[in-house]
C-alpha cells in the first residue's frame, strides 16, 4: 500500500535539522518500499505492506527520536487520501500556480472537539477563511501565510491537537507523485 509522510518542524530556522537523503535511508532501514522524499521539510512517499497507521506513524517517529535525538510529530496517511483532501478543496475558482501558497491544508491527529472548533473559528480575520472537515483543515490567506496569526502552533494550542501544514501546491504535487 503507498502511504504519505509528511513531519512536523523540520529544517525550519536550522531546527531539527534532517537531511533528506537521511530520512529516505532511515525508511528504508524500516523495511519501507519505492522511498522518494520531497522537498527538504519532510515529505515522504513510500510503500509498506502493512495497513496499520499508528504503528507505521509511531515506528517513524520512535526511529527519529532514536538516532537524532528530538521529538518530531510525523502524519501518515493513504496516498488515496492525499487525493481526495485535494479534490475536496472547499474554495472556489483555485488556481493552483496563483493560490497554491495563499491556501495551506493543516493535518491533525485527530477529529477536535466542537468547543475548541469554536474557539479557532473565533480567531478567524476576513479575508483569511478557515474550514474544517474532520481531521484536515483548509485554510485560505490572501495576504499571506506568513502573515497570518493561524499558524500551525496557533492552531495547535486553539484545537488541544497536534498538527503539521503544508501548502496546497505541496499538497498537489505529493498526490501527483504517489500517483504516478
Amino acid at each position: 500500500m503507498k502511504y504519505i509522510s509528511i513531519l512536523r518542524g523540520i529544517n525550519v530556522s536550522g531546527q531539527k535539522k534532517i537531511i533528506m537523503a537521511d530520512l529516505k535511508a532511515l525508511y528504508e532501514g524500516l523495511g519501507y518500499q519505492n522511498v522518494i522524499t520531497y522537498i527538504q521539510s519532510g515529505n515522504v512517499i513510500f510503500d509498506h505492506s502493512s495497513d496499520d497507521l499508528k504503528i507505521i506513524k509511531s515506528t517513524i517517529e520512535a526511529t527519529i527520536d532514536k538516532k537524532y535525538g528530538f521529538d518530531v510529530y510525523v502524519d501518515v496517511r493513504k496516498a488515496d487520501d492525499y487525493q481526495k483532501i485535494y479534490q475536496n478543496l472547499p474554495f472556489q475558482n483555485v488556481e493552483l500556480q496563483k493560490d497554491g501558497t495563499q491556501i495551506v491544508i493543516s493535518f491533525l491527529e485527530g477529529v477536535p472537539e466542537p468547543l475548541n472548533i469554536d474557539t479557532l473559528l473565533g480567531s478567524v480575520i476576513a479575508p483569511e477563511r478557515l474550514i474544517i472537515k474532520e481531521n484536515i483543515i483548509y485554510l485560505h490567506c490572501p495576504n499571506g501565510y506568513g502573515k497570518t496569526k493561524l499558524s500551525n502552533t496557533f492552531i495547535e494550542k486553539k484545537l488541544a491537537l497536534k498538527a503539521t501544514t503544508r501548502n496546497l501546491k505541496t499538497v498537489a504535487k505529493l498526490s501527483e507523485m504517489a500517483a504516478q
